[in-house]
């Protein structure tokens, strides 16, 4: 595992570095369909970098522009 894999950030950091609101993650979190986290204690959650990067590469959604196929 590499340094940048172990990084964690919290909810707040990850708003800060990646701008998903912390209530967003907080509602993904309940409806299990944000990125993975860890439940440190039963009021604290952290996010491994490379989760959060890993679940933005997945739903990141291709358009006519960036296929290049734009009319």
């Amino acid at each position: 595992m590499t340094a940048s894999e172990c990084l964690t950030l919290t909810p707040t950091q990850v708003e800060a570095k990646y701008g998903i609101k912390r209530n967003h993650l907080s509602q993904l979190r309940y409806q299990h369909r944000g990125p993975r986290f860890i439940q440190a204690t039963p009021r604290t959650v952290l996010y491994r970098t490379s989760d959060i990067e890993e679940w933005l590469n997945a739903n990141t959604v291709e358009t006519r522009e960036s296929k290049g196929l734009a009319a």
